[in-house]
């Protein structure tokens, strides 16, 4: 089967399972969804969704943030990964909005010029914050295209590239959430048995299963 008529099964599969595409961090505006994308690196978005409340009670604004000392933000957050190096980016960014009149911006340049802020946290403000089609992909999206055969994997830009290319571009910001989900319910990074995934089964490799299947070491 070639790599578009797989994204094409894939994409009616995700539809009818997710037809409905929340954005697992809660938040109130496009600022306070910035932030918890930011912390979310390395860490659950349930951990993130648990520690934003007292920050946000503290801080939901950047003007707010800006005047908070880095060690009240990282007293917030400790619960997260890399809280040291997130409180003062968080702080930094805040200061920098500021000086820039306050606002998030739907701008590729300005929000990726911001302390902590990579090309997949500004595709994930792009898409669901201000609408725009963006194809945010994180390390989970970027494993399951390689397992369905739809990228080779080699870097998280060109699983970028290759998904961009595969899918409507009015289904992007609905589709990277939908594939999140998917690996959450069906499709774990440990211990999966790719022969009785939904879509592993029929898109991935008979090598990539059994190599899988090593890694996992015998099923009890």
């Amino acid at each position: 089967m070639k790599r578009q008529e797989k994204a094409d099964k894939i994409g009616k599969m995700l539809d009818r399972l997710y037809p409905e595409t929340p954005v697992p961090l809660d938040h109130s505006d496009p600022y306070t969804l910035l932030v918890a994308v930011m912390l979310s690196a390395q860490t659950t978005d349930k951990k993130v969704n648990e520690v934003t409340p007292a920050l946000f009670s503290l801080a939901s604004s950047p003007h707010e943030m800006a005047l908070l000392e880095v060690e009240t933000i990282q007293s917030c957050i400790k619960q997260v990964g890399l809280a040291p190096t997130k409180s003062r980016n968080l702080r930094k960014m805040a200061e920098i909005i500021v000086e820039r009149g306050g606002d998030i911006r739907p701008d590729w340049d300005y929000l990726e010029s911001l302390p902590g802020v990579g090309h997949k946290t500004a595709s994930v403000v792009m898409a669901q914050a201000f609408g725009i089609p963006a194809f945010p992909v994180d390390t989970h999206i970027h494993r399951l295209a390689s397992r369905w055969g739809l990228s080779n994997g080699k870097s998280v830009s060109k699983t970028e590239a290759d998904l961009k290319t595969l899918f409507e571009k009015s289904t992007w910001n609905k589709r990277h959430l939908q594939i999140i989900f998917f690996g959450r319910e069906y499709c774990p990074a440990l211990r999966h048995d790719l022969s009785l995934c939904p879509i592993c089964s029929w898109t991935a490799t008979k090598k990539r299963i059994r190599e899988e299947a090593r890694k996992a070491g015998p099923r009890i």
